[in-house]
């Protein structure tokens, strides 16, 4: 074992920060590709780490995988300290062996609703100092009728957050979203200047504040064909996207562009850059999957703590078969490690608007 824990109240170790994950849908990866992160000693060193799930499906992944279970269990009514090591929060109260069911079950559902909201508590009472989350089915969240479509809008909701994003880091690229979980024909009724400005605003901060750029470049996509070519393919690009990056000039922060998207992504063009800001999930994800499948992270602008996972879901066809890569999920921990560690952060002044969001 190389965890220690005092149960008290309080937290005496602010060298290194502690660290909260949420295993996901028990049904899926999740446990598997936390275990085999979190068995790298090197990443372990990086912080203290409390896991919030099912310490059984934690043992049945570690076993598959032939790795020493390297933690200590703790009921969820027990008050942490964690002085070093891995601690699992264990939920017993679900039906053993349901999570051998790889596929989108109401359970699953439940279970990783409670399992992110432990997460959340924690990380209101100030107990953690960063999120990460394993992969959640959305499926799964419906059937146990949650009526959020995925862990960015239930975060910004528990969080009382308005303005928030989803981004990025991976394959060279730190990439925010202007739109998230939304169907295409639905996006016209919801792209307006406030949904282009956001991400550009809060990608600049996070620029800023957590990676130390002082004077972050800041590029746009368009939304149509050749970025709208004028207004021929489409005038989104003149009626929203420019005012919302005047918008953004005004209060101080370098952006070009509409560029095109099928240019924008292309290592001339993107090195250009130290971040980016694709209008809807496809036109970002497809390039980044591309360039970093394995070791992307997501990560939430706009909240008040950090918030990282793995970019890629709960894997189900290959769920308990040992197979799951783990590279995301260690950069997921990774990044969580360096931002609560406060590497490269520096404080950055919340920028005023210099006009009415429409």
């Amino acid at each position: 074992m190389t965890a220690s824990r005092s149960i008290a109240p309080g937290n005496g170790n602010r060298a290194r920060p502690l660290i909260g994950v949420s295993m996901g849908d028990p049904c899926g990866i999740g446990a598997e590709v936390i275990v085999k992160a979190l068995a790298d000693p090197d990443l372990r060193s990086r912080a203290r780490f409390v896991l919030y799930g099912v310490e059984d499906v934690f043992a049945a992944a570690a076993d598959e995988a032939g790795i020493r279970p390297f933690w200590f269990t703790v009921s969820p009514d027990e008050p942490l300290r964690i002085d070093s090591g891995v601690i699992v929060v264990d939920f017993k109260e679900y039906p053993h062996g349901f999570w051998l069911r790889a596929r989108p079950t109401p359970e699953g559902g439940t279970a990783s609703l409670r399992f992110l909201e432990e997460t959340i508590r924690a990380a209101r009472a100030g107990v953690i100092d960063a999120i990460v989350t394993a992969p959640i089915n959305k499926t799964s969240w419906k059937l146990a009728g949650c009526h959020f479509p995925g862990h960015t809008e239930k975060l910004a909701d528990a969080f009382q957050t308005t303005r928030y994003s989803m981004a990025f880091v991976g394959g060279g690229m730190r990439l925010a979203l202007a739109s998230t979980h939304i169907g295409m024909f639905e996006l016209r009724d919801h792209f307006t200047i406030g949904l282009v400005f956001t991400p550009i605003d809060l990608l600049h901060e996070a620029l800023t504040r957590w990676f130390g750029i002082d004077e972050p470049r800041i590029a746009v996509a368009g939304l149509n064909p050749h970025a709208g070519e004028e207004g021929r393919f489409g005038d989104e690009e003149t009626r929203i996207i420019e005012p919302a990056m005047q918008m953004a000039r005004n209060v101080g922060i370098n952006v070009e562009g509409p560029f095109p998207a099928d240019t924008l992504f292309t290592p001339r063009m993107r090195n250009r850059f130290d971040g980016l800001v694709a209008m809807y999930h496809d036109q970002g994800l497809i390039p980044l999957k591309l360039l970093a499948f394995d070791t992307a992270v997501n990560i939430t602008l706009g909240l008040p703590i950090i918030r990282t996972s793995p970019d890629h879901g709960t894997a189900f066809d290959i769920a308990g078969t040992n197979q799951a890569d783990p590279g995301s999920m260690k950069e997921a921990v990774r990044l969580a490690c360096d931002l609560a560690s406060h590497k490269n952060v520096k404080p950055a002044p919340r920028l005023p608007l210099a006009a009415p969001i429409e």
